[in-house]
């Protein structure tokens, strides 16, 4: 973090404001999805129903496809040709939010086309979600659609170009939605890493140090916490991010050096499982293959991960590794899918304050939180995105000298499975200017108002609270 950059910074808005309350709608994965095809038989194209793992549905020129040449995860997909669809013929009682769904051409046929559809009438008629969808590759992608349906939805894939070239379908997700405006999870979990060097060197990513240690519970203890409590409540750089959380009625812990990172280890009172977000802020400790499929898997079944990176040449604990490293390592290499997020990291370094945003309603950008506006990166790396490994990647913030498309984001978001992803390329933004005894850090949380604005709208976000 190239820190003494901020002396020379123009500050253009105001002092950061006291959060205000959060306004919520509750998303959880709806009974019996995602979908995986796994269960059930059916061999020729001719309409019939088949009995899944989320119950009924019609295949219209469609099978359940187990070759080689079926792309799948798991042992079946399924496979449609000419105009045909994927039909629920049960209802959904707790509405539709987000839906995924996994999709790629089958074997090497040439590219298709599909939608979907659904219904709020017990499929007396149906309605299109968003936007037509190309299928361009041979690997599957994930493509996401806002339903937001409450009540009774049934839910159709349509195939629509009408040609010979088949398509596979695989990993249906839906979340329910209640159409309301109160969190019905009430209070949510937040996990703030501490496991991955993010004590190292001058670094300070933690909400609270005890004894050289980021413990589980930052002292003093968060139910001390008031509308009034200052950041410095805390003593660790990302202390006023915690602090903040509390004051909007959430829980946050810390995950101590040592501490397993797992997802359904129900020995492990830390497990993923137990939280709605991860936070993890600059690792300097590459993640081990059990970490990384515990990562994957959590985000995969709901959960939210924050990611924060740095600038490239930034190993701050000497072994090799730096955070886009780390990061990209992750995406790259698990045993769950490769590039499941549609971004990876670049091997940049850049000082800019960007006023380059996405306007309009993300709730990300214009969360209830207030209104982002701009991104100061004080040494930080760009992502690139990639929306044909998955369609839901989408930039938040780009350099002020680029196009606001798939090159020099600087901060981005995504779905995968039925969980929620936000990266932001610099740990300056998060950094309070109160740190551990000894280290020397800067406030770029009160650099400008937007800075807390974004963390904090994207914490709602993955926590499904906005």
């Amino acid at each position: 973090m190239g820190a003494l950059l901020f002396s020379s910074c123009s500050k253009s808005e105001p002092t950061p404001e006291t959060p205000i309350a959060a306004v919520a709608s509750q998303d959880v994965s709806a009974p019996g999805f995602p979908e995986g095809f796994e269960t059930g038989t059916k061999t020729a194209y001719t309409t019939g129903s088949v009995t899944l793992g989320s119950g009924s549905w019609t295949l219209n020129d469609a099978l359940l496809g187990n070759t080689t040449a079926d792309h799948k995860t798991g042992a079946q997909s399924a496979r449609v040709r000419n105009s045909g669809s994927l039909s629920m013929n049960f209802d959904l009682t707790g509405g539709a939010g987000v839906v995924t769904v996994g999709h790629a051409r089958y074997g090497t046929d040439a590219n298709g086309t599909w939608e979907l559809w659904a219904s709020g009438n017990s499929g007396a008629s149906y309605a299109k979600v968003g936007s037509t969808v190309t299928s361009t590759t041979t690997t599957l992608s994930t493509a996401s659609f806002t339903v937001n349906l409450a009540g009774t939805v049934r839910l159709q894939v349509r195939k629509t170009d009408a040609s010979t070239n088949r398509l596979n379908f695989d990993n249906i997700t839906v979340e329910s939605y209640s159409g309301t405006t109160t969190p019905t999870g009430g209070s949510k979990k937040f996990l703030f890493d501490g496991s991955h060097g993010e004590l190292a060197g001058n670094a300070d990513w933690v909400l609270d140090v005890n004894s050289g240690v980021a413990s589980r519970y930052p002292t003093p203890a968060q139910s001390g916490i008031t509308s009034s409590s200052p950041e410095t409540f805390w003593t660790g750089a990302v202390s006023a991010w915690g602090v903040a959380l509390v004051k909007l009625g959430h829980t946050v812990e810390q995950l101590p050096t040592g501490t397993a990172i797992s997802y359904g280890n129900t020995a492990n009172p830390q497990d993923l499982a137990n939280y709605s977000v991860f936070v993890v802020d600059e690792p300097n400790v590459i993640f081990s293959a059990a970490e990384k499929t515990a990562i994957m898997q959590f985000v995969q079944n709901g959960g939210g991960l924050f990611m924060i990176t740095d600038h490239i040449i930034s190993d701050r604990n000497n072994d090799g590794y730096d955070s886009p490293q780390i990061w990209n390592d992750l995406m790259t290499n698990n045993t769950v899918k490769a590039n499941p997020f549609g971004f990876s990291i670049n091997s940049d370094n850049i000082v800019e304050n960007s006023s380059n945003v996405q306007t309009g309603t993300n709730p990300i950008m214009n969360g209830s939180q207030g209104l982002v506006s701009q991104l100061s990166f004080h040494n930080g790396a760009t992502m690139t995105l990639n929306p044909t490994a998955n369609t839901s990647v989408q930039g938040l913030v780009w350099r002020s000298t680029a196009g606001q498309g798939n090159n020099l984001a600087m901060a981005a978001s995504s779905t995968f499975g039925t969980g929620r992803v936000m990266i932001i390329g610099d740990s300056s933004p998060a950094d309070d200017g109160t740190g551990s005894p000894g280290n020397t850090v800067y406030n770029g949380w009160g650099e400008n108002v937007s800075t807390p604005r974004l963390h904090l709208n994207a914490s709602l976000w993955l926590a499904k609270l906005q």
